[in-house]
């Protein structure tokens, strides 16, 4: 790394002996006092919108069609009065769409030969051994199978003072003991998270890592395994059968509300291996062995996201921007110091944010947009993702409300005309500048637009004036709406965004608002963008 600082990035975090006072930034480009050659909002000052080119009704009331399906009152499907046979049916049914609701298990095969498996361990002496598989103990019983038998060590649940001879055994952590198997070779982590965790946000991933080696021999069987005994922050626990002949030896499952799947296997027969997983809540036991002997590895699955730390879940980012990165960062930092300056988000997510915050978009952040958000986090820094359209930004903490049908304008000419004659008194009006700029007249087509400045394809030489005003009703009645949702400008903010001086037109990411205009009544889009906010010190 340069020497640009004396903190972890080059970046000094020495606090300055005066904060320097700055008023609010101009809605165009910073200051030359301010050090700073950047463009503070990219030209996004007006409301960017998306209609539909495809819209033939000009007060776009459109008639849609709905087809209602009467009951026909028999049930499903048992009548003359077999009530009995109603109910059984009712209730399997319900049984099943609980069992549907509650997946805490799940499942399956590994195509794999077993000749191709091999389980190699070291004792205590210091020596290797190695394990070949399949292994059927009623007709040949290696002899590197009896030393890892001798090996290991009786479970915590078991019966220490019964003297017992067939226990629960496990494997000592302490030696080495690896196989020939590698989980992130199979889809096993995708069943896991598809059966498990369907509603997992993106950007969160499932890591697996080796746990111990169990062995039950004939006439042996486990007790209740306490999720207590499994607290390292797993989030799920994957078991894989090797392939040693047994018979017996079911596995249950109990989740917390006492609900149990058992689990009875193929008995290590020749084939594909199987697995099964389980939740971190739930705690499992094994019946006893009544033949042969049962040998399964077990695997601790964890979480890992792209986001910062969350307290719930204990997750880790998995990325660190490089050395050159930081350093390129350092110098924008240190010349910033005491604002709050910002960055545009410049991928898309397709979200809408009318219903999220823009902080839900961090464990998402791709490319650019995740490098830096973990280099402001490497710099001890707090960003902040906010929502920003039209030249104002939303608080971290609320999501862009604008569908309210109270502020909508109504849909008569008389009322429209009455808001148009009062928008062009208002002085402090954005959509309504310099007389040159009302020469232009149309209605807009299907495209985008940033306030009044129009698409190409939107404008005709034969426009009315009528078309062009309701627009700039449209964007009143829009700017009233965010106003109100608690959405403030950006030089109020005294935000101070970052754009390149040598590339004005810059790639920003878009997300979509649906509204209902109360103008023409059609439904539109409001683009919104996503700033990266950080406050430096």
């Amino acid at each position: 790394m340069s020497s640009s600082g004396s903190v972890a990035g080059g970046f000094p975090f020495s606090t300055p002996s005066r904060a320097p006072s700055r008023a609010p930034s101009p809605s165009s480009y910073s200051r030359s006092s301010d050090g700073l050659p950047y463009q503070n909002v990219n030209g996004i000052s007006e409301f960017q919108i998306e209609r539909n080119p495809h819209s033939t009704h000009k007060n776009g009331h459109r008639r849609k069609r709905s087809r209602s399906m009467a009951r026909n009152g028999k049930g499903f499907g048992y009548g003359n009065g077999d009530e009995e046979m109603e109910a059984q049916y009712r209730e399997a049914i319900s049984r099943v769409l609980i069992a549907k609701s509650r997946v805490s298990t799940v499942s399956g095969l590994i195509p794999m030969d077993p000749s191709h498996l091999v389980l190699f361990f070291r004792t205590k002496s210091g020596i290797t051994h190695s394990l070949d598989f399949p292994i059927d103990v009623d007709y040949n019983s290696p002899p590197a199978l009896d030393v890892l038998i001798a090996s290991c060590r009786p479970h915590q649940t078991s019966d220490i003072n019964g003297y017992g001879d067939h226990e629960s055994l496990f494997y000592p952590p302490n030696l080495p003991l690896t196989t020939s198997l590698e989980i992130a070779n199979h889809p096993i982590l995708d069943g896991v998270r598809n059966s498990l965790f369907p509603l997992l946000p993106h950007g969160h991933y499932l890591t697996v890592m080796r746990d111990k080696l169990e062995v039950l021999t004939a006439g042996g069987s486990m007790g209740p395994q306490s999720r207590a005994l499994r607290n390292d922050g797993r989030v799920a626990t994957i078991c894989v059968t090797l392939p040693v002949r047994f018979r017996g030896g079911a596995i249950t499952v109990r989740d917390p509300e006492g609900n149990e799947e058992k689990f009875y296997g193929r008995g290590g027969k020749n084939g594909d291996m199987e697995w099964m997983a389980f939740s971190s809540d739930c705690e499992y036991e094994v019946e006893t062995v009544q033949k042969g002997c049962r040998i399964t590895m077990l695997y601790g699955v964890y979480l890992k996201t792209f986001g910062p730390m969350n307290a719930l879940t204990n997750t880790e980012p998995l990325i660190s921007p490089s050395d050159q990165f930081l350093d390129l960062l350092s110098p924008v930092l240190n010349l910033s110091r005491g604002r709050k300056i910002a960055w545009y988000v410049t991928m898309e997510y397709g979200v809408n944010p009318s219903q999220v915050v823009a902080e839900t978009l961090v464990p998402m952040l791709k490319g650019g947009d995740s490098l830096l958000y973990h280099a402001l986090k490497l710099y001890k820094l707090n960003p902040e993702l906010h929502w920003t359209a039209g030249g104002y930004i939303w608080p971290v903490d609320r999501t862009v409300e604008i569908s309210d049908d109270h502020h909508a304008l109504a849909g008569s000419p008389a009322s429209r005309m009455a808001a148009l004659s009062l928008l062009d008194r208002d002085p402090h009006s954005h959509a309504l500048q310099s007389p040159s700029r009302r020469s232009h007249r149309g209605q807009l087509g299907g495209g985008s637009v940033y306030g009044g400045a129009h698409s190409e394809a939107g404008f005709s030489a034969t426009g009315s004036v009528s078309a062009y005003e309701e627009d700039l009703a449209t964007l009143d009645s829009l700017r009233s709406r965010v106003q109100e949702s608690g959405a403030v400008s950006l030089t109020e903010s005294e935000i101070v965004v970052m754009t390149d001086w040598n590339l004005p037109t810059q790639a920003v990411g878009k997300e979509r608002v649906p509204f209902v205009s109360g103008t023409s009544g059609e439904l539109e889009k409001l683009v919104v963008n996503a700033l990266m906010v950080v406050y430096v010190p």
